[in-house]
């Protein structure tokens, strides 16, 4: 059998990692941001019972905080970082794991930290949230982006700026969550929802962390108010 090609965004477990971005204290005006919290922690939960390895950054936290208990976070070490990209702080991290090819990206917020990573892929970009301009080149292949859900991560707020896979604040608008969001897919990047992904890394029912995996399910995950973009002839995802 042809081996599957990385276009399609295949994700497994023993190649794959799970970025948390800068989801803080002082970002809790961002619209959507408890449910774009709540998504990324059943992916954190999922993470850890499969093994897939999660980094987690803070944006300038003496300013704006730590990481919001709510994502259950305990036992992850934070990364500080004033870069919009969560790329050069983690190189270490990715070094180290020359066999990843999918990046599981969860955050805020869609217009800055989660898109630029994914459309500035120049040698001295890899994976992350946000624009970044690390100064050593990236010693291994990068792998493909995969923008968890809609649903949580990239798209804009309404006068907010990206909802799930990236919050906004309420001086931005859903037109730069949306056009985030479009440039990400334009550029490789895979839109799914968290079940869609969890359910593609846990593979087979049979699977012996399925049941507990089940249980994170269970309960849907929450709107974010992305599901109208998505709806009707919208010219940016045709």
């Amino acid at each position: 059998m042809a081996a599957v090609k990385p276009s399609l965004g295949r994700v497994l477990p023993g190649s794959s990692i799970l970025f948390l971005c800068d989801m803080q204290e002082k970002f809790r005006h961002i619209a959507y941001f408890p449910e774009i919290v709540s998504v990324a922690a059943r992916m954190l939960k999922v993470a850890r019972l499969l093994g897939v390895p999660a980094v987690l950054t803070e944006q300038y936290p003496a300013g704006l905080g730590p990481t919001v208990p709510e994502l259950g976070a305990e036992g992850l070490r934070p990364v500080a970082k004033t870069c919009f990209s969560m790329v050069p702080v983690v190189l270490q991290e990715l070094d180290t794991r020359p066999q990843l090819r999918s990046v599981l990206l969860c955050g805020i917020e869609t217009q800055a930290c989660i898109l630029d990573p994914v459309v500035n892929r120049g040698p001295s970009c890899l994976i992350g949230a946000s624009s970044s301009h690390p100064s050593s080149p990236v010693p291994h292949p990068r792998p493909p982006f995969l923008s968890v859900p809609p649903e949580h991560h990239l798209g804009p707020p309404g006068p907010w700026a990206t909802g799930p896979c990236g919050g906004g604040r309420l001086l931005f608008s859903q037109v730069d969550r949306l056009v985030a969001l479009a440039r990400m897919r334009q550029s490789g990047a895979f839109l799914s929802t968290s079940e869609g992904l969890i359910l593609q890394l846990v593979g087979d029912a049979a699977h012996p962390q399925f049941k507990e995996i089940q249980k994170v399910i269970k309960e849907p995950a929450p709107d974010s108010g992305l599901l109208s973009l998505f709806q009707g002839q919208n010219p940016l995802f045709r």
